[in-house]
């Protein structure tokens, strides 16, 4: 019988980031992100989505804000283990400019119009290459819920988790433009890996992941 692999993606994305990755060998279920609740903690939203983890130690893989629930599922519950790809382990690992803005409330004034467009500077923050992934990158912005982008985003900015959770393997991309290498203290690096490298590195991401999970 197949091991349950649950996987949480970045802000807005779903599967269609990881469809270049092999998980073949476990059974997989992608966790959907919920619509937050007003004024909701990132500690009550993590409550409500642990629903749709339905297995006793889970293991898990996070992206990016992907990650950062998966540390605070880890808080909730006991874990088997968590890999986090272009992720934080702590807010230590969030850039401090984006925590000051997260401090002065700044972020929160930010247009959703702008922050779900698709155009040279996203691009250049997610590190699309060739014109496949700026079209899967232009369709995940649009899908994004903006009431969710919203919340999530101020849950970055403002994360208070000090602590690492218990059995992370993190694998970061030495090319990451929204979590710069220069904040992350990782297991595995990526060269030229930016945030989107579950796309434009899939094959070295699937060896690490892979002999990762083998040592399970």
């Amino acid at each position: 019988m197949k091991k349950t692999l649950y996987i949480f993606s970045g802000l807005g994305a779903d599967e269609r980031v990881f469809k270049r990755l092999d998980f073949s060998a476990f059974s997989v279920i992608h966790i959907k992100w919920i619509v937050p609740v007003i004024n909701e903690t990132i500690e009550q939203y993590t409550f409500r989505i642990l629903a749709q983890i339905t297995t006793e130690n889970p293991l898990i893989i996070g992206l990016s804000f992907g990650g950062i629930m998966a540390s605070e599922v880890a808080k909730q519950i006991k874990t088997e283990k968590i890999i986090l790809i272009a992720s934080a382990k702590t807010k230590f690992e969030i850039p401090f400019y984006f925590r000051f803005f997260g401090m002065l409330g700044l972020h929160k004034f930010l247009p959703t119009n702008l922050l779900k467009s698709s155009n040279f500077i996203t691009n250049w923050f997610f590190g699309t290459g060739n014109k496949v992934e700026k079209k899967l990158l232009k369709q995940i912005l649009r899908d994004t819920g903006p009431l969710f982008l919203k919340w999530a985003l101020d849950k970055v900015a403002t994360w208070k988790n000090k602590i690492p959770a218990d059995n992370i393997f993190q694998i970061h991309g030495d090319s990451d433009k929204i979590l710069p290498l220069a904040f992350v203290k990782p297991n595995s690096i990526i060269e030229n890996g930016g945030h989107l490298m579950t796309l434009n590195k899939a094959d070295v991401l699937n060896k690490i992941i892979q002999q990762e999970l083998q040592n399970i």
